[in-house]
């Protein structure tokens, strides 16, 4: 007798462990139907930003269009303590006018000259220029600041 009760109280602890651990898994969000959730969540988010990503880098990069617009520094030099000539390469559409703004720098990198000049429209795609910049000291540099359409 006194093994069946012992048999009795092991399985009701056994059974009160089980149930108080299922308590404490639905709790706290360890059931399978919680896992299940939560691998369709992350799958889905997951989605989502491949998604995202897969559509930014269509709309960014494959539907942009080219550029319109490229100019590179080639050269400068220093003709006199007031005086540098920047050369200087612009690819731009045939038929467009642009304007590019051209500075003169110092040893500290200060901006001691500075022009804008028109750049007027052409049949030809890529042009060499070489103009002239004032500046108030000896300049060590002579650089392209910005080009643009008009």
């Amino acid at each position: 007798m006194s093994d069946r009760r012992d048999s009795m109280q092991t399985d009701a602890a056994t059974a009160n462990a089980s149930t108080t651990a299922a308590a404490l898994d639905a709790r706290y969000g360890r059931t399978p139907g919680d896992r299940a959730r939560l691998k369709v969540l992350l799958w889905s988010l997951g989605s989502f930003f491949v998604l995202v990503f897969a559509a930014w880098v269509i709309w960014g990069g494959l539907l942009a269009p080219a550029a319109q617009l490229d100019a590179r520094d080639i050269a400068h030099t220093i003709v006199s303590d007031q005086e540098v000539e920047v050369t200087y390469q612009l690819t731009i559409d045939p038929g467009t006018r642009s304007y590019c703004a051209l500075q003169a720098q110092d040893e500290q990198h200060s901006i001691i000259g500075w022009k804008v000049v028109e750049i007027p429209a052409s049949s030809t795609r890529t042009r060499q220029f070489t103009d002239s910049v004032r500046t108030v000291d000896l300049a060590t540099t002579g650089l392209i600041y910005r080009c643009w359409q008009a």
